[in-house]
């Protein structure tokens, strides 16, 4: 189980640094070695050696300090920190070099050296718009008026047109892109709530809510940013309605930008690695086995280069997405069993990682983790992790929370706790009822479960039959594709009727599928 995350600011901070990072800090701060930077260093070397953040520990080994002084102290700390950081990785973040350019300008501007602050000024714009950075320009662009305003700098005469329609131009783009990227975050955030769309009523409100926020004509969008933000609004927009080919399309088209403009890789990575793990998502929903392994291969190498191992954020986010792209893989192909082998490592890392990575992952990895336990039959370890979604008091992604309540039904119903199927499965039913989370498949299976408590092996085989039968159509049902994809509920019923493991007709299902293919 995670730790709570510590929520002094200077802890997390400082336990985020790498070994290179704390080193680089002694020597930055060293450099003023006043007694109030000494006393900073005995605090960072205090603070690095906890656990878990406790003040008075730090009290006690910081004697010469007191309470009010210590809050001071970790102040000056904090920033102290930030501008060791700021130095160090300047030469890696092209925004923090545009800032530290706009910075030089506007210095160069104070001493009077009109001229020279233009020259960085022109050659920061020249950056900025060879890497798309667009939103950094009008401060630049400011500053460069306030010095034509004020000062005669013999500049060409049609300078201050120039200006007004460079001005335009910029804050036109800013405003699409600023309107694009939000109604992407908000389309996200959308299902990092709710999952995915629970009905029609749910799919009515999406396509009205696109309908009054967005043009589906790309061709009125030519810049990457714009592009993007484009892409990735029509693939939450697919993704929440279960429109899978639709998600595979976008993604694709998501990753393939990167690829035409591969300078943008660097510039915004963050991005293209949240792009590759949707388009492995896409595969994985429409079972393209080949174009799967694939995808993840190229990612693995992604998450190999220097680019990505050198950021801490881009670090997490591969190992959390490459992570989660395994287990997936093992779905696929019903190992179940040989996919546990990649659980403790993961746990390893995720408590290395805890202070860094949100409650929505940990949700997700927890389920898929419940689920590997599930398919090699390991009913009780799979109730453990369940219970950790279950007991979660966060409101975020009502789906997970309501289909691990399923398959804690189920899980039951496999280790034969009757005396518990009864009361848990009106709780359940309650619980999903409450949510409007009840698909026709769901329904069909609390009835199962319900009238199954009584009956013996013999004469359940028969109900299993009757109830492949009645699931069975509503695969390619949209509304329905949820149930299948949270939990491969088709399959568990045809292991129970031809008597055979999950593990071992999802594999049939998987070698069947790649002769086709």
């Amino acid at each position: 189980m995670m730790p709570n995350h510590s929520t002094d600011i200077l802890f997390q901070l400082i336990k985020s640094l790498e070994k290179a990072e704390k080193r680089h800090f002694k020597l930055y701060i060293k450099r003023s070695s006043g007694n109030e930077d000494l006393k900073i260093v005995r605090l960072f070397d205090a603070i690095d050696k906890m656990n878990d953040y406790d003040e008075l520990v730090l009290l006690k080994k910081l004697k010469d300090v007191t309470k009010p002084q210590l809050s001071n102290l970790k102040s000056h700390l904090y920033k102290q920190v930030l501008a060791s950081l700021r130095l160090l990785k300047s030469t890696d973040s092209l925004d923090l070099q545009l800032n530290e350019q706009f910075d030089y300008a506007h210095i160069l501007y104070k001493k009077g050296l009109f001229i020279q602050s233009l020259r960085v000024i022109d050659r920061a714009k020249e950056i900025a718009k060879a890497n798309q950075k667009i939103n950094v320009l009008p401060q630049f662009i400011g500053l460069e008026k306030r010095i034509e305003n004020l000062h005669i700098t013999r500049s060409m005469l049609d300078k201050a047109d120039k200006l007004a329609v460079e001005t335009k131009e910029v804050l036109n783009h800013i405003e699409t892109v600023s309107r694009l990227s939000n109604l992407a975050l908000k389309l996200y955030s959308w299902y990092v709530q709710h999952g995915h769309a629970r009905n029609e009523e749910d799919e009515k409100d999406i396509r009205q809510f696109m309908k009054d926020n967005l043009s589906s004509d790309s061709r009125n969008y030519t810049g990457f940013y714009e592009r993007l933000y484009f892409y990735q609004c029509y693939t939450w927009f697919a993704f929440i309605r279960q429109d899978f080919l639709q998600y595979y399309r976008y993604t694709k088209k998501w990753v393939d930008l990167f690829i035409e403009q591969p300078l943008m890789i660097r510039v915004e990575t963050g991005h293209y690695i949240k792009g590759i793990h949707n388009l492995l998502n896409a595969h994985f929903d429409l079972r393209n086995f080949r174009e799967f392994e694939k995808t993840l291969k190229m990612y693995e190498q992604v998450a190999e280069t220097d680019r990505v191992k050198d950021h801490d954020n881009f670090r997490i986010q591969t190992f959390i997405y490459i992570s989660t792209a395994r287990i997936n893989q093992h779905f696929m192909k019903g190992t179940f069993k040989e996919g546990l082998s990649l659980i403790p490592p993961i746990e390893e890392k995720l408590q290395g990682y805890h202070l860094f990575i949100d409650t929505h992952r940990i949700l997700v990895l927890n389920y898929k983790f419940a689920m590997l336990y599930f398919g090699s039959g390991d009913y009780n370890r799979c109730i453990d992790y369940l219970q950790l979604i279950i007991n979660e008091k966060s409101n975020l992604r009502y789906d997970l929370q309501c289909y691990a309540r399923v398959v804690h039904l189920m899980a039951h119903f496999e280790l034969g706790n009757d005396m518990l199927m009864e009361s848990l499965s009106k709780s359940v039913y309650r619980f999903m009822a409450k949510m409007k989370n009840l698909t026709k498949v769901e329904e069909t299976m609390f009835k199962f479960l319900r009238q199954s408590i009584p009956l013996s092996p013999k004469e359940i085989k028969p109900q299993f039959q009757k109830l492949l039968d009645t699931i069975k159509h509503l695969e390619k049902s949209r509304f329905e594709t949820r149930a299948f994809a949270y939990l491969d509920i088709i399959s568990w019923v045809e292991s129970k009727v031809y008597n055979k493991p999950m593990s071992k007709v999802i594999y049939e299902k998987y070698l069947k599928s790649k002769r086709r293919k």
